[in-house]
């Protein structure tokens, strides 16, 4: 234990209570260990020259390069004075700046021509980068130059320095104790070390310290990723060893059950990837050890059509572009509905189906069709399954669809004339309101109208044949409109063209021949890529008429999963991250269900079950009955949010946790959940933010993943652009602008700010208590003044909106401090487009839908994360109308920050953004030390650039943990795999 002793020995001991006091509270390095992990960020060669054109603002660098100039320059009348230096390296220059007493030193040491490190934070100012009172450390010349001098004509580390201790400094500390890393314990078995040729970790140490030539660096870091990696690995394959010896009751599918009867009701078949990602979760659920399984990927995918194919809808037919939420539909059985779910698909290949009467319809390859066939009878085809299986072996068609229930109409236009003798009218021969074509309100009208119109047209028009009724010769619109009359009535019309011009219309209606007609499938063609969208019904069938086919929407995997669980006997809970998401979780399952969700109910289906919702914000008796449904067993599935978690919630029998928007919530809260089983229970782990494989693999290395990739990518197009309200104000003013012209327009607009105002402290105090007049003659970073200026506020912004750029609109606020009830009716009057802009908290983030808000403007857009800002803008162009996504910034464009935004706005595609967020922000910690801030335990390993040293390291991890899950012979491992999981992160494992 002597050896291990050596690199737990406190800084202090070696370098001094005010070195190693720096060292703690700037870099957290508290021990030996500690400051040999604190690897070089970069090696500057000596002769070699920093390149400061690269330099990144808001940032604290070292830089090692040769002074152009120098000069003392006079302010404030000649009371105060400067030293300005210019740097040079050939690549750019950068200026210097020291004021007061302070510039004595400096001036004498930094001559034109001298070189020499130097460190500190960079800045604009009068559009130059600067560095003010860097420190500096003389490389050349009769000076002492310290550490710098100690390995003269090497590699000089540039470690990653703070403001209060310079690179130079940290290289003096690392030569302190460097002689303690031959005391470092090798976490390697010999046996991987030598077989994958990496260097014994002493050796490591030593040459990523103090490098001989760039082949040492090489193999230095070669051998520290694999330490990173492999420990951590193994750290998860125990956890995974130890999960699959836990025991946990087998949740087998359960024959004639609620699932079942659910899955008879669906009118479709699930897409592939709904298939088999079912079959995974089913196969984990009958296992005797807890389901420990990431699902990600949009959950809901839907089956699209054109945005110009035809819905109907109870005044006749509109485009499927112009659907929104709460526009009301015709389903087959003729009932009517809302839609509930407006969901742009982008562009995708869209095909179109041939029917026996000549008429056709637009999809895309997975839209789903009711069909009959003489062999199999009734089923829900994709499109691409009709293709593949078009005719029988004899070459008939095999498929028909069937027809729609006719149902009234009404376009609210007069209908003066009796329908009857306008048919006849224009049967023989003469003219209507419209010329010789049936006007919109005849057309559009209710049933026994239509009946009475068509009846008009064929007594005087047509002639009797074998099956139905021929009229022959008509005019082209006459003849589209008698098919659109015949096909309302759940009849079918052939059209041919006729001899002498016109076409014939052959009529077969369902009284002709005593039965439904329904019209076969001839061919399917493929047309080529268009704009599509999907839309949800909602209604138990999921269903709508489009040009009289009917259609269908997508399911949830989550929910066959709870009923599947439920059919054990067992109870599922669902935890949702915000009450609006719970609510409306809560809301689609109960539609999806219907009186299977009213289990022991009053008209519920006999095998069903109750769902109950359960949030913060219920009234106490609404509460006490989901409790009391929750303890005795009679709620089969909760949905809910934190509220799930408390103490008072008791479960009969807890089989399944669905966590959904699982980044959203802290280790803690969802063991405190998964603990309310008597058995641990299986875990679905739910999220719609695009995951790498590689962090998939490091960050849920304990988990089995599933992905759905059918993600609506596209939706309607969003553009995304950065507003430099500083540097631009014209642009912002331009935004407010843009905001305006679609309200005008007919569309609705976000504004999300980071606070929400009322009394939020503002940060008027620095550190130690110093006001901002204290550092005055400090010259600050356009950055560092940003930082420092308080978070935009909702109510603020709001106000200064109402009275100002958008004076006129509807603007209302909606945060998280505000009551329920006026959360709720601020976004009911916002959904029915009584309101025209909406100033908000990420309260919008998920769980908000509203199709005809096509404009988001992000204020201090620099404060959000990347893949915050990418669930933000998914809340615009969810309609047929483009999106805009504006993201306001007052931070310089060479900032980090800037580069995020620009990030953001280049790309849609949520992997991207999720590989870019993590470059530029780095991994936090990947065993849950992120949540109370403390720095990575991946120093040398990157996750998203190391792809291929995680995955050997997860093979050989898995391995040697199967043969040897105690790790017996490996001590030198098990004194890693503590030093790595002290109490904190080994409760977290353990809770996962």
């Amino acid at each position: 234990m002597e050896r291990v002793a050596a690199l737990d020995e406190p800084l202090k001991k070696i370098l001094g209570g005010t070195t190693a006091k720096v060292l703690a509270e700037h870099l957290g390095l508290e021990t030996v260990g500690d400051l040999l992990h604190h690897y070089p960020r970069r090696y500057a060669e000596r002769g070699e020259l920093t390149r400061l054109s690269d330099l990144p603002l808001d940032e604290h660098v070292t830089v090692v390069a040769r002074v152009a100039d120098a000069r003392v320059l006079k302010f404030n009348q000649g009371r105060g004075q400067r030293l300005e230096v210019t740097l040079t390296d050939g690549s750019g220059r950068l200026q210097l700046v020291f004021f007061g007493k302070g510039i004595h030193k400096p001036h004498k040491d930094l001559v034109p021509g001298r070189r020499a490190m130097f460190a500190g934070k960079v800045s604009v100012f009068n559009r130059k980068l600067q560095l003010a009172h860097p420190e500096y450390e003389l490389l050349d010349g009769d000076t002492d130059g310290g550490a710098v001098d100690a390995f003269a004509n090497q590699l000089m580390p540039i470690y990653p320095a703070c403001q209060q201790m310079a690179s130079w400094k940290i290289a003096k500390a690392v030569d302190a104790v460097l002689p303690s890393a031959r005391d470092a314990v090798d976490p390697l078995p010999p046996g991987l070390r030598e077989g994958r040729g990496l260097v014994p970790l002493t050796e490591a140490l030593l040459k990523i310290h103090r490098p001989a030539t760039k082949a040492d660096i090489a193999d230095a870091r070669a051998r520290l990723k694999w330490d990173e990696a492999f420990v951590l690995q193994v750290a998860l394959a125990r956890r995974r060893f130890a999960d699959a010896q836990l025991p946990a009751v087998p949740r087998r599918l359960t024959p004639g059950g609620i699932l079942d009867a659910f899955d008879a009701r669906l009118p479709f078949t699930l897409t592939e990837g709904q298939t088999k990602v079912s079959r995974e979760i089913f196969d984990d659920l009958a296992t005797e050890h807890p389901m420990h399984r990431l699902l990600q990927g949009e959950v809901g995918s839907g089956k699209a059509q054109p945005l110009d194919a035809l819905v109907l809808t109870p005044r006749g037919f509109r485009p499927m572009g112009e659907m929104t939420v709460g526009t009301e539909v015709v389903v087959p059985s003729g009932a009517t509905a809302l839609v509930d779910g407006v969901f742009p698909q982008g562009e995708r290949e869209v095909w179109r189906l041939v029917l026996s009467d000549g008429s056709t319809v637009e999809c895309d390859d997975e839209h789903l069709w009711i069909v009959s066939s003489r062999a199999t009878g009734e089923r829900v085809l994709t499109t691409r399954e009709l293709r593949a299986a078009l005719l029988d072996a004899d070459g008939r068609p095999r498929w028909s669809i069937p027809p729609a229930a006719p149902v009234d109409l009404d376009d609210g236009g007069p209908r003066p004339l009796d329908a009857y003798a306008l048919g006849r009218t224009l049967g023989a021969g003469g003219t209507g309101p419209a010329g010789r074509t049936v006007p919109d309100a005849y057309r559009n009208a209710p049933t026994k109208d239509r009946r009475a119109l068509l009846a008009g047209l064929l007594a005087a028009g047509g002639e009797t044949t074998g099956g139905g009724t021929l009229f022959r010769a008509a005019p082209e619109p006459l003849a589209a409109d008698l098919a659109w009359l015949a096909r309302s009535l759940a009849g079918t019309a052939r059209t041919t063209p006729a001899a002498g011009g016109g076409l014939d219309v052959h009529v077969v209606l369902p009284e002709d021949d005593g039965s439904a007609l329904g019209r076969a499938v001839l061919a399917v063609e493929r047309i080529g890529r268009r704009p599509v969208q999907c839309i949800s019904v909602a209604h138990p069938s999921h269903a709508y008429v489009t040009d009289h086919f009917t259609v269908t929407h997508n399911t949830m995997v989550a929910l066959r999963a709870m009923l599947g669980v439920v059919d054990t006997g067992g109870q599922a809970a669902m935890l949702a991250p915000t009450e609006v998401l719970a609510q409306q979780h809560h809301r689609s399952v109960t539609e999806m269900m219907g009186d299977l969700a009213e289990g022991g109910m009053l008209g519920g289906a006999e095998r069903g079950t109750k769902v109950v919702l359960l949030t913060g914000s219920m009234g106490a008796a609404a509460r006490r009955r989901a409790l009391l449904d929750l303890v005795t067993g009679e709620a089969g599935i909760v949905i809910g949010t934190h509220a799930l978690i408390e103490d008072v919630v008791q479960f009969h029998d807890l089989g399944l946790v669905v966590v959904d928007e699982q980044h959203r919530f802290g280790v803690e809260q969802r063991d405190a959940l998964r603990s309310k089983g008597g058995q641990p229970p299986h875990l679905l782990v739910m999220t719609a933010t695009p995951i790498p494989r590689t962090v998939a693999m490091t960050v849920f290395g304990d988990l089995e993943t599933s992905v759905l990739d059918q993600l609506p990518a596209g939706r309607s197009p969003i553009a995304s652009h950065v507003v430099p309200a500083k540097d631009k104000p014209h642009f912002l003013a331009r935004a407010w602008e843009r905001v305006r012209e679609e309200v005008a327009a007919g569309h609705q607009a976000y504004v999300v700010c980071p606070r929400i105002g009322d009394d939020e402290p503002a940060a008027a105090t620095g550190k130690k208590g110093k006001t901002a007049n204290d550092t005055a003659a400090q010259p600050s970073s356009p950055e560092d003044l940003a930082e420092k200026r308080p978070p935009l506020a909702v109510l603020d912004v709001a106000e200064q909106l109402r009275k100002g750029p958008l004076a006129g609109l509807r603007v209302a606020v909606l945060h998280g401090r505000m009551a329920p009830d006026d959360k709720d009716d601020v976004m009911r009057r916002f959904a029915a487009g009584e309101l025209d802009v909406l100033v908000a908290t990420t309260v919008i983030e998920v769980g908000v839908n509203v199709p005809n808000a096509t404009v988001m403007v992000i204020m201090d857009a620099d404060r959000f994360g990347v893949s915050q800002l990418h669930q933000l803008r998914g809340r615009v162009g969810r309609g047929s109308a483009p999106g805009l996504c504006l993201l306001v910034s007052e931070m310089p464009e060479a900032s980090p920050a800037r580069a995020r935004l620009a990030a953001v706005a280049a790309t849609l595609d949520g992997f991207e953004l999720s590989r870019i967020d993590l470059e530029q922000r780095r991994e936090g910690d990947v065993l849950g030390q992120a949540q109370s801030g403390a720095r990575s335990s991946l120093r040398m390993l990157a996750v998203i650039e190391d792809e291929e040293v995680i995955a050997a390291a997860r093979e050989e991890a898995t391995a040697l943990v199967a043969a040897d899950p105690e790790l017996s012979g490996c001590p030198e491992l098990r004194t890693a795999l503590s030093a790595l999981l002290d109490d904190e992160r080994e409760q977290f494992l353990d809770k996962g």
